[in-house]
């Protein structure tokens, strides 16, 4: 090989001493001897061999490359869940292609429609349309929310909803209330409120919901909370929130106006999103597995066999104290 030539899959078969269908097969991530596997390895790194994706595009008839649909970077769970799905594709020897909506039905059609377009090998997205038209040559994995058949990877909502209840009774709570707010969409997350309502008539707890959506503000929480404050205490001792930004406005809310947060009220949210510059939690919380989600999300699609990929996969949660309950 000459100084200034590229490495070729060649010279790592001929440096590694093993066939040139044995680089392939480590290279195309398929099973071989760990051995051979290690030698092939070794072999690219000395010579500095790089997959050209472009060929080996042209020869699968693949690009490589999957669209991540998302609504937002805003909310530290997206941002969390992308940064997890790209690594991991990347790690499976694929790019992403990053969309943004902005919760806007509209532009997520348009998103679709742009990323087949692009001949793309796969869509993962967490939508915000119930009726998004997708081309059934693309394989699509949503995160949350369902469109159609396609594969929906979501934590186990209802699950978390139940824990969050039992948690609070369990810390002691005799007056429960839950808050939500989200999209008038149905998807996975809204299991979260049926699931805490299930617990708590299980074991005949006094509690009370209240449901909004996106469309809303947060006002009719405050306001109902504020109705609820007597002689420096609230009716409700456990609150149970949708999610963790939703939970840490309710604590400063009631800290403004004098509540004791846990010694009065015990606060749990729902994400298990870490504070960037502490690495605490936000408050006390509901842990959404990302980094398994994201890995599932994956590997459904890589390996997505039209109607045999499970319609749902719900994930295992977990509780986490975060400082506003009493653990």
């Amino acid at each position: 090989m000459k100084p200034c030539d590229a490495p070729t899959m060649k010279d790592v078969a001929r440096e590694a001493g093993v066939s040139l269908g044995t680089v392939s097969k480590v290279i195309n991530g398929i099973p071989v001897g760990e051995q051979y596997r290690k030698r092939v390895e070794a072999a690219t790194e000395k010579l500095g061999y790089q997959v050209n994706n472009y060929a080996r595009g042209l020869k699968t008839n693949k690009t490589y490359c999957v669209a991540l649909v998302m609504p937002s970077l805003h909310h530290p769970f997206f941002a969390v869940l992308v940064n997890e799905l790209s690594e991991y594709l990347m790690q499976q020897g694929y790019r992403s292609l990053l969309m943004i909506t902005n919760y806007d039905s509209l532009v997520e059609k348009k998103c679709f429609s742009l990323a087949q377009q692009n001949k793309i090998d796969g869509i993962i997205a967490l939508t915000y349309s119930p009726d998004l038209d997708v081309d059934e040559s693309i394989s699509v994995v949503t995160i949350d929310r369902h469109i159609s058949n396609h594969p929906c990877v979501s934590s186990d909502n209802f699950h978390g909803g139940e824990l969050a209840a039992e948690k609070l009774m369990e810390l002691g709570c005799k007056k429960l209330l839950f808050l939500h707010i989200g999209n008038v969409i149905v998807g996975e997350a809204e299991k979260r409120g049926p699931g805490f309502e299930n617990a708590c008539r299980t074991a005949g707890a006094d509690y009370h919901s209240i449901w909004l959506t996106d469309q809303d503000t947060e006002a009719p929480f405050f306001r109902f909370l504020e109705e609820h404050i007597h002689n420096g205490k609230l009716e409700y001792d456990g609150i149970f929130c949708n999610s963790d930004g939703l939970g840490v406005r309710v604590c400063e809310f009631l800290k403004a106006r004098g509540i004791r947060i846990p010694e009065d009220v015990q606060i749990i949210g729902y994400d298990g999103i870490v504070d960037y510059a502490t690495g605490r939690y936000g408050c006390s919380t509901i842990v959404q597995p990302i980094a398994e989600m994201a890995q599932t999300a994956v590997n459904l699609l890589l390996n997505q066999q039209g109607t045999l990929a499970p319609r749902n996969t719900s994930l295992a949660v977990h509780y986490a104290p975060g400082g506003t309950t009493r653990d």
